[in-house]
């Protein structure tokens, strides 16, 4: 490996020991980048990747709310504005226990990458708290999310940092944080936060945009190899608004998914999740706060394994949608030996490095990156940044079809890239090396700081 790169990673793997999440996606990130460093000796005349592994700032807060029964509780909240080169900080907040600074970095490098890819004026960012939605009330929930305005909001806005939803933050957790931002400024800024809801100030297709996007971007790849959408089976995870995005677009373009999973195991529907009263129960059993897929089960009459993950199932394509790191090296062999010919990424980080590498050396298994085919979401994000500056209100089709030109090009972006440094069909590089490759450039312009 290339001498500069090796001592980066190795750095990063010193300083962040603590924080594995964030130097597994380092890692995998920058590995790709060699051939570039390697035409590219300016970068480490002005140590670029040290400064590009590093957030411009990062900042933590504490959260004071009150429950229901009256007893308070504290929680720690988070934001971190990783890079702001190519436009204002950009990304979600995820509220969830397991949530520390470690994922908050992860998240926010990966952001930065993804967005780049977008080509739309975006830097990336990421912030959420260890606070546990999960049986809360609304009332507790507004709570929390007001405190954690009021502690966030001096750092955020429009031309700065524009937060948005992510695991455990929704269409109401947005609604109550931009309800508190509005009251603290006195300003309507709606576009200060996306995810919002129609009524004031969000895009249509939005809750879709990510699941829509990621089976965009599987069309562009099925073309390459000649076949169609129709027809094919896919294996899922999560049943969220991602899983929820999947499901619609692929049964409309006539494929179905055969899977999803929760914490409690995975279902099996073999007829696939594809009449609306089907896809309409997803969002039932999102909104109940039960978190749990055997209730599907229950009310569709298909197969629950409880404790298990679907990544044994025989399928066309698997499309891990639910989090980080949910297939090891057991699953990525399993679905190897399943034949699966389509492993593609939509989750941030959902494979462990080792398993992504494996996939990537089998036989006719093609494997496409989750920052290029989940960037849907953002880009669709973007889009609601722009209605809200311009005062306008775009059609679903409008929607629809930028989001659907902006996966076509983040698809080709990453194939041309890999050509021109001699890598071939090699998505996964393709992807890290077009997302880089526009920061660093925005990063050189602006000079050494």
């Amino acid at each position: 490996m290339n001498a500069y790169l090796a001592s980066v990673i190795e750095n990063v793997k010193t300083k962040h020991a603590n924080e594995p999440e964030f130097v597994q996606t380092v890692e995998e990130v920058l590995t790709s980048l060699e051939p570039v460093i390697d035409q590219h000796p300016e970068y480490e005349k002005v140590d670029l990747l040290n400064r590009m592994v590093e957030p411009e700032r990062m900042f933590t807060f504490r959260v004071c709310w009150m429950a229901d029964d009256g007893t308070w509780h504290t929680n720690t909240g988070w934001r971190c504005q990783f890079n702001g080169a190519i436009g204002p900080y950009k990304g979600g907040l995820r509220f969830q226990p397991n949530v520390y600074p470690g994922i908050i970095k992860f998240l926010g490098f990966e952001q930065t990458f993804k967005n780049s890819l977008t080509g739309l004026p975006i830097g990336g960012g990421k912030g959420g708290s260890d606070f546990d939605p999960a049986g809360k009330s609304d009332s507790e929930i507004m709570r929390f999310c007001q405190s954690f305005m009021q502690a966030l909001y001096r750092y955020i806005g429009p031309d700065v940092d524009v937060p948005a939803g992510d695991m455990g933050v929704g269409a109401r957790e947005i609604g109550y944080l931009y309800g508190e931002y509005r009251r603290l400024k006195g300003a309507f800024e709606n576009g200060v936060l996306t995810g919002k809801g129609f009524s004031y100030g969000g895009s249509l297709i939005r809750p879709e945009a990510t699941g829509y996007g990621a089976v965009y971007y599987l069309e562009n790849v099925l073309k390459h190899e000649g076949e169609d959408i129709a027809g094919k089976t896919i294996a899922c995870a999560g049943f969220g608004n991602v899983t929820w995005g999947i499901c619609k677009k692929a049964a409309q373009l006539g494929a179905k998914v055969v899977t999803l999973s929760g914490p409690d195991g995975y279902i099996y529907d073999p007829d696939g999740v594809t009449t609306k009263e089907k896809i309409d129960y997803l969002v039932e059993m999102r909104s109940s706060g039960r978190n749990k897929v055997k209730d599907y089960a229950d009310k569709f009459g298909v197969e629950f394994h409880p404790g298990e993950k679907p990544w044994g199932v025989k399928v066309d394509i698997c499309m891990p949608s639910a989090m980080q790191n949910d297939v090891h090296m057991e699953q990525a062999k399993q679905i190897a030996a399943n034949g699966v010919k389509y492993y593609i990424e939509v989750a941030n980080m959902p494979t462990t490095n080792d398993a992504l590498k494996f996939l990537m050396e089998q036989p006719g298994v093609i494997v496409a990156p989750s920052k290029a085919v989940n960037a849907g979401g953002v880009a669709t994000s973007a889009l609601e940044m722009a209605q809200n500056s311009e005062r306008l209100v775009w059609t679903e089709e409008e929607v629809d079809k930028q989001l659907h030109q902006i996966m076509n090009t983040i698809y080709q972006m990453s194939v041309d890239a890999a050509e021109k440094y001699g890598l071939g069909y090699n998505l996964v590089a393709g992807a890290n090396i077009a997302g880089f490759q526009r920061v660093a450039d925005a990063m050189m312009a602006q000079g050494i700081f």
